[in-house]
């Protein structure tokens, strides 16, 4: 775990490295981190793909041409920093520390991705290693992010604080007998490119939700749920990009956005939305993730940072052997798929399910 010895700077900057080390010293165990990053405070001949290069002075960077080293840059002048990286950019505005750097490096240790460590490195205060427990959960600390259109007006309705357990489902049939058994949170995740058929299981789904009172969210086409009427409409990090934001709002639906870390999260919350999915939280094989499992640990401190402020929904490789762990984070919510789908007796698992979360209660 210790940064001392090791390259994390470059130039070697000892003062730089021992209050990295005194800060990553006060973040608890993680996972040892993937990548050795190095923090470059200037150019190195040949950037490398673990290199971040830091600019503070405002002057003309040929990002791509560094970029084509493999390296990614970060740019930070006055209260804006911005990450490139792979062609991606991340935008994040806020105060800075006069221990940023530092923070950084610790938090890129604690095996965090470059965009993530940033936005807990922004968030870092000095002094902050002085306090009993020093992660960053003061949200008045954290960093905005930059570069995003509007939020729509009106915002999204809210939803209950606590959504419960949530079955994401294949059909109007399975949301029909899981509704039955006394669900009121689901999610119709229909995988097809028929548009009849999807229309069909859309009208039926919503159908079996008024009747039972229960909080219906419809996975991706957000068309054909704001024409059905849903409850509400679940969207991907890559969907804000394309879908009418302002248009589900307008129809009065639900907006739940998956997100995989800080940076996700805030740009989530910029948007409004009725409700943060957290995941994936344990390795799932329902559908190809763009993170690696974010564990318990990840999970915990994001519910710390966020409980209160809106819903949030533990995702992803969530059954009942793990389900007691996952809500004792304090996750109001969890959402399952072969733990209901898979089960031998679906009543019996979505009883012993239920038991859980009463058991939290």
């Amino acid at each position: 775990m210790s940064l001392l010895g090791r390259e994390v700077f470059w130039p070697p900057a000892d003062e730089l490295t021992e209050v990295a080390e005194r800060i990553r010293a006060r973040l608890g165990e993680w996972p040892a981190a993937a990548t050795r990053w190095r923090i470059c405070l200037t150019p190195p001949e040949s950037p490398a793909a673990q290199d971040l290069i830091v600019f503070t002075d405002a002057h003309d960077v040929d990002v791509e041409a560094l970029e084509r080293g493999g390296a990614a840059v970060l740019e930070a002048h006055g209260d804006r920093v911005t990450l490139t990286r792979g062609g991606d950019r991340f935008v994040l505005e806020g105060e800075r520390s006069d221990d940023w750097l530092a923070a950084l490096a610790a938090f890129l240790d604690c095996n965090f991705e470059p965009h993530d460590a940033l936005v807990l490195a922004l968030a870092w205060r000095t002094g902050d290693d002085a306090r009993d427990d020093a992660w960053p959960v003061d949200f008045a600390t954290f960093p905005r992010v930059g570069d995003l259109p509007p939020a729509p007006e009106p915002g999204f309705p809210s939803c209950p604080d606590k959504l419960g357990l949530y079955p994401v489902l294949p059909s109007g049939e399975w949301i029909e007998r899981v509704l039955d058994l006394g669900v009121v949170t689901a999610q119709l995740r229909r995988k097809s490119n028929d548009a009849d058929d999807l229309q069909r299981e859309i009208e039926r789904s919503v159908a079996a939700g008024r009747r039972h009172a229960a909080q219906l969210f419809i996975n991706d086409h957000w068309r054909a749920a704001i024409a059905a009427g849903a409850y509400g409409v679940h969207l991907g990090q890559e969907d804000v990009q394309t879908a009418d934001l302002n248009a589900i709002a307008r129809a009065g639906l639900r907006l739940g956005l998956s997100t995989h870390g800080y940076y996700e999260m805030l740009r989530a919350l910029h948007f409004g939305a009725s409700y943060l999915a957290l995941g994936a939280v344990f390795p799932t094989t329902t559908k190809v993730m763009p993170t690696k499992p974010q564990g318990l640990a990840r999970l915990r401190r994001y519910v710390q940072l966020l409980a209160g402020r809106v819903p949030l929904v533990a995702i992803g490789g969530i059954d009942g052997n793990v389900i007691g762990d996952v809500l004792a984070t304090g996750v109001g919510s969890a959402a399952v798929v072969r733990a209901v789908t898979e089960a031998p007796d679906t009543a019996a698992a979505v009883s012993s399910l239920q038991q859980k979360f009463a058991r939290q209660c």
